[in-house]
């Protein structure tokens, strides 16, 4: 994909559904008595190997564009699978049906891409372990292909050492099948759509300050659930909005749970015109309308509990503080070096190799702003956020910007190149 700068950006998209919301309203309609609707589902790559995964333990799903069905079977209606189930590049699908696995009367191996099966897994496999699964990395490494021998669980009390909604969520998902009170409490409250939505399907789950407690249920019952846009997705479009000279976006229907809003508080903080209209509210998820103007922006220092709430939004966080007044410090950000690649690296690779006055640090980043972008050939890795984060640079920066493998955008985000264009064409 080539870039150029462009003089402004006007105009309203709706960004796709969103990724986390997606991938759980699939899961557990799965796990649920009765017919289960999803409106506004993200058909990206990652939540389609969710469907995948499903489909192969005998579970009906219908798919037409992003409206859904699944046909559930309930809590023990999984068959085992004939053939090894696929997870593609998606860790949430990776973690989070592990725990669904633990506790079925089936062998099942998941295994995923070559990137996939290098990110971390033993901090799933430890408490699934001590909850008495039979769970094994295939290779000896800690990492997929996983082998899950499912049993009978019991019930914890899990002190997980990350703020990670998958972690959370695995265990809650496992504790569905234990002889009891399962709960989990983190360093830092993560995203809370887990707990939400087993809510939504009459499970009793418990929250309170940074613990989470589940009851395991008789049975699921279905319902229906309307996907609010991904607000990891308009995090681009907000950045593009902040720093494209002369522009004026609304975003429509972007999703605003309080553990995931973050980017938003940052943006405040460095003084970005972003204003919200039609506020909603659906089974316990806010959403609203986003208007966001061309803003002058000063540093910030993000850190702290705010960086499980913007751990995906790091890089443009970065790229917003690249055209911000003064420094930015980003900090306790470890967990950046294990996702879909090295982001803190390759982020500040790509800032300096465009102009920018960027460092890394073992935990996050420091950049000094105001220094003018100029165009870059941009290798990747095939991770999706570093390809949406350094078009919205390269739409800003003098000269031409070449992402390779623009592909990987697919994973979370088919139509962002497409809305990219209507965009800046309006």
């Amino acid at each position: 994909m080539k870039l150029t700068k462009i003089e402004k950006l006007q105009g309203e998209i709706s960004v796709p559904g969103d990724k986390s919301i997606s991938h759980r309203a699939v899961m557990f309609g799965s796990l649920a008595k009765g017919t289960t609707h999803i409106s506004n589902f993200l058909a990206g790559a990652d939540c389609l190997a969710t469907i995948d995964c499903f489909r192969k333990m005998g579970i009906e799903i219908e798919q037409e564009g992003t409206d859904v069905t699944v046909y559930g079977k309930g809590l023990h209606g999984l068959e085992k699978p004939e053939e090894i189930l696929d997870v593609g590049n998606s860790g949430t699908t990776t973690r989070l049906i592990s725990g669904i696995l633990a506790g079925q009367d089936f062998e099942v191996v998941l295994s995923g891409d070559a990137s996939l099966n290098q990110r971390p897994m033993k901090r799933i496999m430890t408490p699934l372990k001590m909850m008495g699964a039979e769970i094994d990395s295939v290779n000896g490494n800690d990492c997929a292909p996983l082998r899950i021998n499912g049993k009978k669980l019991k019930a914890i009390h899990y002190d997980s050492p990350v703020a990670s909604a998958q972690v959370k969520s695995c265990v809650l998902l496992a504790g569905l099948y234990a002889d009891g009170k399962t709960s989990v409490t983190e360093p830092a409250l993560s995203r809370n759509h887990t707990e939400l939505m087993l809510r939504a399907f009459g499970v009793d789950v418990e929250s309170h300050d940074k613990t989470a407690e589940i009851t395991p249920p008789k049975e699921m019952n279905a319902t229906d659930i309307i996907v609010p846009g991904d607000i990891s997705s308009a995090a681009y479009f907000i950045a593009a909005g902040l720093i494209t000279p002369n522009s004026c976006i609304r975003l429509k229907n972007v999703g605003l749970n309080p553990t995931r809003d973050g980017l938003l508080r940052v943006c405040r903080q460095m003084g970005a015109d972003i204003q919200m209209e039609n506020v909603r509210d659906n089974g316990g998820e806010p959403a609203a309308d986003l208007i966001v103007r061309t803003s002058r922006l000063k540093g910030t220092v993000v850190e702290g509990d705010l960086i499980p709430t913007l751990i995906d939004e790091i890089p443009v966080i970065a790229l917003l503080a690249a055209f911000a007044e003064g420094e930015t410090v980003i900090r306790d950000a470890q967990e950046l070096r294990v996702k879909e690649s090295d982001r803190i690296a390759l982020t500040v690779d790509h800032l300096i190799k465009m102009g920018a006055d960027a460092q890394g640090t073992e935990d996050g980043m420091i950049i000094r702003g105001g220094k003018p972008l100029h165009g870059a050939e941009i290798h990747c890795a095939y991770d999706h956020r570093i390809a949406m984060t350094f078009s919205i640079a390269g739409i800003n920066a003098e000269g031409e910007t070449v992402i390779d493998d623009a592909e990987c955008v697919d994973v979370s985000y088919p139509t962002f190149y497409e809305q990219l264009n209507s965009l800046h064409e309006s």
